[in-house]
């Protein structure tokens, strides 16, 4: 569930990165960080399938519900690193124009 919940994620985002093309949003490393984790989360899926076998296809309904509780914190974490690069960046001078308003 962790692999189909980034992989999806991964693949979203490259479309919307793919159709976009706005470097400012900085999409780029949004992708880089999901696809990553789909990497991550294959290597995790192959070892355990050359530990468990066949067993692996048949996941108890808990252990896919701690997956995908999982998975969506994986997303929600990348989200909020990918946001904080963005503040931290400021690609489009948001966050300066802001600040300068306010002294």
């Amino acid at each position: 569930m962790t692999l189909l919940l980034t992989v999806f994620a991964a693949v979203v985002v490259t479309a919307i990165w793919y159709i976009k093309n706005d470097r400012t949003l900085m999409l780029g490393i949004l992708c880089w960080m999901f696809w990553g984790a789909s990497v991550m989360w294959l290597v995790d899926a192959v070892a355990e399938y050359i530990e468990l076998g066949a067993e692996m296809f048949i996941p108890a309904l808990e252990d896919m519900i701690n997956d995908a509780f999982l998975g969506l914190a994986v997303i929600a974490l990348a989200l909020v690193i990918w946001i904080v690069i963005l503040l931290i960046k400021d690609p489009r001078g948001t966050v300066r124009e802001r600040l300068k308003k306010k002294k």
